[in-house]
């Protein structure tokens, strides 16, 4: 018998799952396998080429001078085509470079709680996809946020804690405070969360569910005035090597290999390939491995330009076809016209299991120097979003005089793989451990005060982090939140 709509809508206490569940045996398989192994135990240091380790790096094995050729020929594309899609894109790039170079600040959007409650307007829409990024403010109230920057230094004096720098953490792995928690579940977040992830879409409406957002538990950032160590450079989370070695991650870009101005249909903002990609082949500490829509974060302090906080390069599509198409090029002889590569092993800032790192040298079109953007000003509560493959950094020197904190909270959406995630994640959660895609060990289980689900009261929260079952808000993902519900809770 079909379970109606309304009668599961009725039923919150136990997960239902309809007898007519469409999705194959295979995809429940591997989303109810055993819970994945741990990744050993490190710091946010470790997936990152430059930060406090150096920035010399081995060459690419043989192999990743095929994986050009592979590509192209996976992709139907001819030299010819690639070589006349890398000139279009360079000539928009004068363009658009200059623009940012010139406007700063004023490119990133700006938008109020009150817009997201009322409902974005379709220009607001269209600068925040245009740029992939957006500043929200006034969801969380000041006091609360301060409140929760409160509680966390005193579980951080009550414990061991660790993260980076050792002997001055910035940068703490800590995923489990009661503070994260409240944060990560707070209803002004989980309601911008779903309004930022309303602006991506699924064009079969059955595997991903974008009107409910889980928590994905990340770290958190207190930097104290004078830092310098914390200094990340321009980069893309999500994989480096995987965006072309991974033949469905690759496929995530398919418009942008199609010749010509083909870089322009591209879609950011399509879930079709990009659900199922494998952005985490080498299975490092911090690697992302499921549907991260939205990077985020949520202030904890009043921060301004200069003083340690983020930077953006707020051209998504632009940018996201001139990193796919940079290793088939490489300079010409004497400073003439870049020319096509497709013989070396090359694949500038990319190495295995580490994010997609950039500089001036490795990517000179896209004038980081002048275009990476400081996050304007900002005050505690507000939030600042940027889509999964914008190219992002960290001010060199936090040059101001109060801490610079922030909870690292993504806009993640509910599907099948993700729900896979939450489940482990749940897991972790309830013994105190680190969450599944961070550096492993024993983490918070043996603390002062960690947070436990007793500390979530809210329905929706409990939803979030995997402690009761979704509820379907339209009919066409009743099939999906069922079988959530069965990765969840069996």
């Amino acid at each position: 018998m079909i379970v109606s709509t309304v009668h599961r809508r009725a039923c919150l206490n136990a997960p239902i799952l309809s007898p007519t569940f469409s999705f194959s045996r295979t995809m429940m398989a591997a989303a109810t396998q055993t819970k994945r192994v741990a990744k050993e135990e490190g710091t946010i240091a470790d997936v990152f080429t430059t930060l406090g380790k150096g920035s010399e790096v081995a060459p690419l094995p043989a192999r990743f001078a095929q994986l050009k050729k592979d590509v192209l020929a996976d992709m139907g594309v001819t030299p010819a085509s690639i070589v006349q899609t890398w000139k279009h894109v360079l000539t928009a790039l004068e363009t658009r470079t200059e623009e940012i170079a010139r406007l700063g600040g004023q490119v990133i959007p700006r938008v109020s709680f009150i817009d997201i409650k009322h409902g974005l307007s379709d220009a607001q829409k269209d600068d925040i996809k245009k740029s992939g990024v957006v500043v929200v403010t006034g969801a969380v109230p000041r006091e609360e946020a301060l409140e929760w920057k409160a509680s966390v230094k005193e579980y951080i004096a009550a414990n061991p804690v660790k993260g980076f720098p050792a002997d001055n953490i910035q940068a703490y792995e800590l995923y489990n405070t009661k503070a994260q928690i409240a944060a990560r579940t707070h209803p002004a977040i989980l309601h911008t969360q779903q309004a930022l992830l309303q602006l991506w879409h699924d064009p079969s409406n059955q595997h991903v569910d974008f009107s409910t957002p889980i928590s994905y538990f990340d770290r958190l950032r207190i930097r104290t005035p004078g830092d310098a160590s914390f200094t990340i450079g321009p980069h893309v989370d999500g994989g480096s090597v995987e965006r072309w070695e991974d033949p469905t991650f690759r496929k995530v870009f398919r418009r942008i290999f199609e010749g010509g101005a083909g870089w322009k249909l591209h879609d950011p903002f399509d879930v079709s390939w990009r659900m199922n990609a494998k952005q985490d082949l080498y299975h490092t500490p911090s690697q992302c491995s499921i549907l991260r829509c939205w990077q985020g974060w949520t202030s904890l302090s009043t921060t301004d330009v200069g003083e340690g906080t983020l930077r953006v390069l707020p051209m998504l599509s632009l940018s996201t076809a001139y990193i796919m198409l940079r290793p088939f090029f490489r300079p010409g002889s004497a400073g003439g016209e870049w020319e096509l590569d497709l013989e070396s092993n090359s694949f500038p800032g990319s190495v295995p299991g580490k994010t997609q790192e950039l500089n001036e040298e490795t990517h000179p079109h896209l004038r980081l120097g002048e275009t990476m953007t400081s996050i304007p000003k900002i005050h505690p509560g507000d939030q600042v979003y940027w889509h999964c493959d914008v190219v992002h950094s960290v001010e060199r020197l936090h040059g101001g005089q109060e801490d610079s904190s922030v909870f690292y909270i993504p806009a993640v959406p509910l599907s099948l793989k993700n729900a896979s995630y939450l489940r482990d994640q749940r897991n972790n959660f309830e013994q105190g451990l680190p969450s599944p895609d961070f550096p492993g060990g024993p983490g918070e289980s043996t603390f002062i005060g960690r947070a436990t689900p007793q500390d979530i009261t809210t329905r929706r929260g409990r939803q979030a982090v995997g402690l009761e079952p979704f509820m379907s808000r339209v009919i066409a993902h009743d099939e999906l939140v069922d079988a959530a519900n069965r990765v969840l809770f069996g």
